[in-house]
């Protein structure tokens, strides 16, 4: 189909606009043989070497793959190829080193025959040769969605040009009408389809810093489309999910709080929080900051610190998700301090608990005391040799278990140290009041004061706005009658669960959602659930057509012989409580609740 008039002048201006960053266009690449040629010559200058015809042939046989994944890794690492006399030949596609330094090319309305397959694409920008970026353009008037169903619909086409060529390494699509601006990775047919209510294709629109809309398609190339911003985004802040063989692109304030963390890093400029906002991918921020530092050779060690068992387990599972064994488990104190001391790359980035940690540095925690009593140093004392080195702390959480001892014991154990705290609700002085501080004589109070100063700001406003987060709705309750009950009374948790019982139908749309109540320990939790049986039944017994709800209760069961657990069981202040609990009440509680 012919490309109208207005598209083309769009077109036509972005083109100019990529020349204005350097880009060299050429428009002599119109087709799949122009494009291969132009690659081949490319690959050899990169390379350093010269291919026969069947070894050039041979090559392009063996990177083109209908698997998205597997191209994408095959564009970002060093890989090998066996010449026509044997020799091997180590070849990458682009310089992965410094992306900033390959060549940047773009070429217009190339058309790519492949068996039943005509396409045309609008705009293809090349790196080294190789086609990462594919922009479809559409006229003003015309929503961009226009241009995604396309893109799918080339895609699902049997024995297209992104499954039977080069394309077959594009990273990204961009779609815009020009004042409309959208992005979103490629993948595999399983984790791309679009349809109008985007449920399965995660589409994004690029910001600055603080969070505004870049949409205009000249200040979108002017920012986004920068060679080596563009290089930057597909080699640093591009995620292959291992796990579930995908590509993952990461959204505007993860990357910008990544670079703050990375540049803190790089200028030695201390401390600094991240306030991203809960449910707006915080792990996968933490994630991409931790592995990039793994690069650092200035950096000894990056610590991910979580503050229970149950978040060090989970974060290391999502660690993995993104790259399969990366982060191993710190089965006990004494594995977390082999791994500290370890020289091994792969220890080099570390999850563990701020418990744990805080247990090693405690010359009188039961664990240091046993070594000392079975005439062995102690956790603390072999940690010696790391007391003067750069290591890098990102937490998890920061507002949790981070006032008192153990933050105090790390920042005096390790004065090198550049510490870093993630949270989606920061403690400022008009709420310090209400935090509970593990040292009450402790002078730090605010987040502020423990991480010095905010690096990057997505506040759940932001969230709401960018749909990543579901919109909430706030309902108080004010119980009835002059005297009130006490918080943690009785009659208290009786008032909660009539509430609760009184509007729970009309807040789930007639029971179509579940609900979720959390209680500040695993005591108020059983009293919960022991009382919303008791209540139910009086309820049934005096209101037959009374429709029961299914109550369960959930929490961590008894240790079972974990010594990681028991450790943190017995030597944690704040765990007592809940450890108070008999083990055979809880395992009868979550007997009585399992469905």
């Amino acid at each position: 189909m012919a490309t109208n008039r207005p598209e083309r002048d769009i077109e036509d201006a972005l083109i100019a606009k990529l020349k204005e960053l350097k880009y060299e266009y050429r428009p002599d690449i119109r087709d799949r043989a122009t494009l291969e040629a132009n690659f081949r010559s490319k690959f050899e200058a990169l390379n350093g070497v010269k291919l026969t015809d069947g070894e050039f042939q041979r090559l392009h046989d063996e990177i083109v793959t209908p698997d998205v994944f597997t191209a994408a890794r095959t564009l970002r690492e060093r890989n090998s190829f066996t010449r026509d006399d044997g020799t091997p030949l180590n070849y990458t596609l682009v310089n992965i080193k410094d992306w900033c330094k390959n060549s940047f090319e773009v070429v217009n309305q190339l058309r790519i025959n492949t068996d039943n397959s005509h396409h045309r694409y609008d705009v293809i920008l090349l790196i080294n040769g190789v086609p990462v970026v594919q922009i479809e353009l559409k006229t003003l008037g015309i929503s961009p969605r226009r241009a995604m169903e396309q893109i799918v619909d080339y895609k699902n086409d049997p024995g297209n040009g992104y499954t039977k060529t080069i394309l077959c390494f594009l990273q990204l699509f961009i779609v815009s009408n020009r004042d409309r601006t959208f992005y979103f990775a490629n993948n595999n047919a399983r984790h791309f389809a679009f349809n109008a209510e985007e449920r399965f294709l995660p589409v994004y629109e690029f910001a600055d810093v603080d969070n505004n809309k870049i949409v205009h398609l000249d200040t979108f190339a002017e920012t986004f489309l920068v060679k080596c911003t563009l290089g930057q985004t597909i080699s640093r802040y591009m995620v292959l999910v291992a796990s579930e063989q995908k590509l993952l692109m990461m959204r505007p304030y993860q990357v910008y709080a990544v670079r703050a963390i990375v540049d803190s890093i790089a200028q030695d400029c201390g401390n600094g929080y991240i306030w991203h906002t809960t449910g707006s991918g915080k792990t996968l921020t933490s994630f991409k900051a931790s592995t990039l530092l793994k690069d650092n050779p200035d950096i000894e060690k990056c610590l991910f610190v979580v503050d229970r068992k149950d978040l060090d387990r989970q974060t290391r599972e999502e660690f993995n998700k993104f790259q399969e064994g990366c982060v191993e488990e710190n089965t006990n104190t004494a594995s977390l301090v082999r791994r500290l001391l370890s020289n091994d790359y792969a220890d080099k980035v570390i999850v563990c608990t701020i418990q744990k940690l805080g247990l090693a540095l405690d010359e009188n925690s039961k664990r240091n005391k046993q070594q000392k009593k079975d005439g062995k140093k102690s956790f603390k004392e072999q940690l010696e040799p790391l007391r003067e080195k750069r290591i890098a702390f990102i937490f998890d959480e920061c507002h949790r278990s981070q006032f008192g001892e153990n933050h105090k014991a790390i920042k005096e154990f390790f004065p090198r140290a550049q510490l870093f705290g993630f949270t989606g609700t920061p403690i400022f002085d008009q709420n310090a009041a209400q935090q509970k501080i593990e040292d009450t004589q402790a002078s730090m109070k605010t987040t502020e004061d423990l991480f010095q100063q905010r690096l990057h700001t997505y506040t759940i406003t932001h969230a709401i706005e960018d749909g990543n987060v579901l919109r909430f709705h706030v309902d108080y309750f004010k119980p009835q009658g002059k005297t009130l009950p006490k918080p943690g009374e009785p009659l208290a948790k009786r008032a909660v669960i009539d509430a609760i019982l009184a509007k729970h139908d009309a807040a789930t749309g007639q029971r179509r959602f579940n609900a979720l109540l959390a209680t500040s320990s695993i005591n108020d939790a059983i009293e919960y659930h022991t009382l919303f049986k008791t209540i139910q039944a009086e309820k049934l017994a005096t209101d037959p057509n009374f429709q029961l709800l299914n109550i369960a209760c959930v929490f961590s069961p008894p240790a079972e012989g974990n010594p990681d657990v028991k450790q943190i069981q017995e030597d944690l202040p704040q765990e007592k409580e809940d450890n108070a609990v008999e083990p055979e009440k809880k395992k009868e509680v979550l007997i009585a609740t399992e469905i």
